[in-house]
């Protein structure tokens, strides 16, 4: 397992390398939704610049290779924001996205279709969050890797 480079982080931050846009975040009915895209689009400062004057991850989910150890969310050998996404946060699609980087996904590998159900709601940086997200988001919330809701 311990590979950071094996597998992709899908809520990167635009510092991170080898970025790739894997989609855009749209406003639904039921809160911010992720379309995700069917291209591969690498990150370049132009892309980034588009985004202004929000913070590029309001508008996009960007994917990059995840840095483990060098991640809040890292613990135990596992990403601890994903076991939180799959414990706290309902689905909000019925069958799987298409999702180019689910083979290299830290969150799949982790948690399987479970966190594939939920990824649509995730939006990296939100102007406002609802209790259920700032619980997820928190990385020093404790989470069972074995119970889920």
């Amino acid at each position: 397992m311990g590979c950071g480079q094996c597998y992709k982080c899908p809520s990167a931050q635009p510092e991170m390398l080898d970025l790739h846009v894997i989609g855009v975040v749209e406003a639904t009915e039921g809160g911010p939704r992720v379309a995700y895209l069917n291209e591969d689009i690498p990150v370049t400062s132009e892309l980034l610049a588009q985004t202004q004057p929000l913070p590029p991850t309001q508008v996009l989910r960007l994917a990059a290779h995840c840095e483990e150890l060098h991640c809040v969310h890292f613990t135990g050998g596992r990403c601890s924001l994903a076991t939180r996404i799959v414990q706290i946060l309902p689905p909000v699609v019925d069958t799987i996205p298409i999702c180019l980087i689910r083979s290299t996904c830290r969150w799949f590998f982790q948690e399987g279709a479970a966190a594939c159900l939920r990824c649509p709601q995730v939006v990296t940086e939100l102007t406002s969050a609802t209790a259920q997200i700032e619980r997820v988001a928190n990385p020093l919330l404790e989470v069972s890797s074995a119970a889920y809701q």
